[in-house]
């Protein structure tokens, strides 16, 4: 097989069915061994060029410089890239086929130890320093501009405007920072901006995880198990969504030491206010309600973190930064009940057609 059959076969059948393709991107290995992203795509049978096509356009696309200066920056495609939060992967196929329909190539990705990247052996969701997924969004973006190159035969680099959930907006507002220039807009869909409860708390916490982090770093943390939130979402509870139980369990992934730290280190950061480039958009529920047990009050509040003290942060984010709210809505405001999700996703695709490029 060639080196552009090759690139091609890489897409494969995703387990969230028609229409749907993720692709493997091997990453450095740890001290645990092999790691590796998934980068899903939204691709209908539609967008995709004929396999000839696709195989000499590729031999074409490789010849060029990665990212050539567009002749026309209103020609660039559009695409949005989505990360997920903690004890999470991609699901929401009703936000990709919306935003599919409103004009943008749609991707996901699951980071490393994540969903579909999570190995045999691998400790959920670990890391010691928020920074490492900067070679799972940079092996991803590559993947993506080929991709747009192929599909579009557009060589001008595709827009990225980066959609992320509570630690992926954590982290995704992180990189942001560190990569300007690289976003078109940044969408945050309740991020994690700020332990629950304050700054203080947030202190005395980083206080007693210090010593367990540099001595023991993935030592579990016994907390009561919150299972309330993961009630309002799934089918097998209260909510309408079909979650798989490795990927995101019902009591969640286990909180360690070494992750705390790192990402107490990431709320610090965000406490000294960034400077993001790009303009931001923070989607948040109404209010906060956080409790173990399960009550149908939940259907309606963010059962994680708090509202307030998150749309507080978000005005550190940037210079251009708006905060919207929605009565009504679930910590991941793509999952709350359709009238909420239907207005938030009118909302993200009204801002992205204000910042084309």
């Amino acid at each position: 097989m060639t080196t552009t059959e090759e690139s091609v076969s890489l897409w494969q059948p995703d387990v969230l069915g028609h229409g749907y393709e993720c692709m493997d991107l091997p990453l450095k290995a740890d001290e645990e061994g092999p790691v590796k992203a998934t980068l899903i795509r939204h691709a209908p049978p539609a967008a995709h060029p004929s396999p000839q096509g696709v195989l000499d356009f590729l031999a074409s696309f490789t010849k060029r410089t990665r990212r050539p200066a567009p002749a026309d920056p209103g020609g660039a495609p559009r695409v949005v890239l989505y990360l997920h939060g903690w004890a999470d992967y991609f699901l929401q196929t009703e936000l990709a086929e919306y935003l599919t329909a409103s004009g943008f190539h749609f991707y996901a990705l699951d980071l490393r130890k994540f969903g579909r990247s999570l190995l045999p052996g691998q400790t959920p969701g670990y890391t010691s320093d928020l920074g490492v997924y900067d070679e799972d969004l940079a092996a991803a973006i590559r993947e993506i501009e080929q991709d747009i190159a192929l599909r579009t035969r557009n060589a001008t680099p595709p827009t990225i405007h980066m959609l992320a959930h509570s630690l992926g907006g954590l982290i995704a507002a992180l990189w942001a920072d560190r990569h300007p220039g690289r976003l078109g807009t940044l969408i945050l869909n309740s991020p994690w901006l700020e332990l629950q409860g304050s700054s203080l708390v947030r202190s005395i916490a980083m206080h007693l995880v210090e010593p367990f982090a540099r001595t023991d770093p993935k030592r579990p943390f016994k907390f009561p198990e919150m299972p309330a939130y993961w009630e309002s979402v799934s089918n097998e509870g209260h909510g309408e969504w079909i979650l798989d139980p490795v990927w995101r369990p019902r009591a969640s992934f286990p909180i360690r030491a070494g992750w705390t730290k790192a990402v107490l280190a990431g709320h610090a950061a965000v406490e000294r206010k960034l400077t993001i480039d790009a303009p931001v958009l923070v989607l948040l529920s109404g209010r906060t309600r956080i409790q173990a047990e399960w009550a149908a009050d939940l259907m309606r509040a963010d059962a994680v973190i708090d509202v307030e003290e998150t749309a507080r942060r978000a005005l550190g984010l940037a210079r251009r930064t708006a905060v919207f709210r929605y009565p009504g809505a679930l910590h991941d405001v793509f999952l709350s009940r359709r009238t909420v999700r239907q207005q938030a996703y009118r909302d993200v695709a009204v801002w992205l057609a204000a910042y084309p490029y």
